[in-house]
């Protein structure tokens, strides 16, 4: 036997992949079992790389603080707080995590989005009507973490359980409205060509937000009425 073939067997056996009589200790996979794991996968990287683009996104419409989307008939309006954390793919720096209370807004972080990273991770205070909620919500599948719920209204402890259930699918449903929204513009034609030349802009600091989100809005119009026709 040739050396190298026998070194390829020794560190196969090391690393646990065969055993003494050289089969496999691993179970052999079915093909369709195989494609399903690799179609599950690239979801998944999928879902991840989309939600990093909606909280992207966000940063940059909430910057102004006007109401992002209409929902029951009150406006939701996002602010980001305190810490937000950075990814990207390739290049020197892949992750970056900015603290304090304007950071997500910040010239470095703007910076840092211009240079190819996206928003993975960030605090949030979501309001709606009356009511405030703060979340952190991680790109990854979009999970809510750490909620913070407006105050109680009701004083039994049954009716306290019932109130937090109903305020935490307030919540869902509201991170759902600006998702919702996101999508729209992000399957529109205006998101190449309006909406991502906006958004980098901004980044670059050319532009005021105020600007850049009209002209955001009138694209997303446009989408909205050739959606109609």
């Amino acid at each position: 036997m040739a050396k190298g073939e026998q070194a390829r067997i020794e560190a196969a056996f090391a690393r646990g992949d065969v055993g003494i009589d050289g089969a496999s200790t691993e179970e052999v996979k079915d093909e369709a079992e195989l494609e399903q794991g690799k179609a599950r996968e690239q979801l998944l990287r999928g879902r991840a790389y989309l939600g990093r683009e909606f909280l992207t996104w966000l940063l940059w419409r909430s910057e102004s603080g006007d109401p992002l989307v209409d929902h029951d008939g009150s406006g939701i309006t996002a602010l980001y707080l305190g810490k937000v954390v950075l990814r990207g793919v390739a290049g020197d720096v892949t992750e970056l995590s900015a603290r304090g209370t304007l950071a997500p807004y910040s010239e470095n972080v703007r910076h840092s989005l211009d240079r190819g990273l996206l928003v993975s991770q960030a605090r949030l205070r979501i309001s709606h009507g009356e009511r405030e909620f703060e979340l952190t919500l991680d790109a990854e599948f979009l999970d809510i973490r750490a909620a913070k719920l407006p105050a109680l209204m009701t004083e039994e402890e049954d009716d306290q359980l019932t109130e937090r259930l109903e305020l935490t699918e307030q919540l869902s449903t509201l991170v759902d409205a600006l998702v919702n929204d996101f999508l729209t513009v992000r399957g529109g034609k205006a998101w190449s060509k309006t909406v991502v030349p906006a958004m980098k802009a901004w980044m670059k600091g050319e532009e005021k937000g105020s600007d850049l989100l009209s002209k955001a809005a009138r694209a997303k119009g446009r989408d909205a009425r050739a959606a109609r026709g």
